[in-house]
């Protein structure tokens, strides 16, 4: 696997680009989230890759962070979605409206992205609910990052609560800093209180 790539840029024509390392032209296709902070041609870049092997072709794919690659990563694992589909997802959404757009169950927003249809966006949704419910690189929206607010909200999830439900229920817990456990304890006290 090819990792991530340091060069110099040969050409640039959206979505596909040249970098020039080691000698060699690498040919990468890349979202358009990557080509808006791209340097000029003949300038040195570094991006994150992901390489897709076909029967009739090996394509790497770059990105300009971390948190692009994991999602395209993440997409193409959904059925129905190949590295076509999620090009074209991260070239019209970031990381974050993707994020929202899944947690408040978007479908409409994510039809509007070209490629995508109703029932690609439905699936999406609901096979993309449970990666990111889990911080596979992408924090749940109104989940402070990293916490252990945040964890609890994948423990919660892991048990079958959805995202608004898991919100609601840890914003029920009450204010404070608490371990990962005592705001999964509080939460599930307020759940049996209902």
């Amino acid at each position: 696997m090819i990792g991530s790539i340091r060069g110099h840029i040969l050409a640039k024509t959206p979505p596909q680009l040249t970098v020039e390392a080691g000698g060699l032209g690498y040919e990468l296709e890349a979202p358009m989230s990557t080509f808006f902070h791209l340097p000029a041609v003949g300038e040195e870049v570094r991006l994150l890759t992901h390489l897709v092997v076909r029967e009739d072709a090996h394509v790497l794919y770059a990105f300009g962070t971390e948190e692009e690659r994991r999602l395209f990563r993440n997409v193409i694992k959904v059925s129905g979605v190949g590295p076509k589909i999620a090009l074209a997802l991260l070239s019209g959404i970031s990381v974050e409206a993707f994020a929202a757009c899944v947690h408040n169950q978007d479908v409409t927003a994510l039809t509007k992205i070209p490629g995508i249809g109703r029932k690609t966006a439905e699936r999406l949704v609901v096979e993309m609910r449970d990666r990111l419910a889990a911080h596979d690189g992408v924090t749940p929206v109104g989940m402070p990052g990293g916490g252990s607010e945040s964890e609890a909200f994948g423990a919660l999830i892991a048990l079958g609560y959805k995202p608004a439900e898991a919100s609601r229920l840890l914003k029920s817990a009450g204010p404070g800093e608490h371990s990962t456990e005592e705001w999964i304890r509080r939460a599930l006290k307020g759940a049996v209180r209902e």
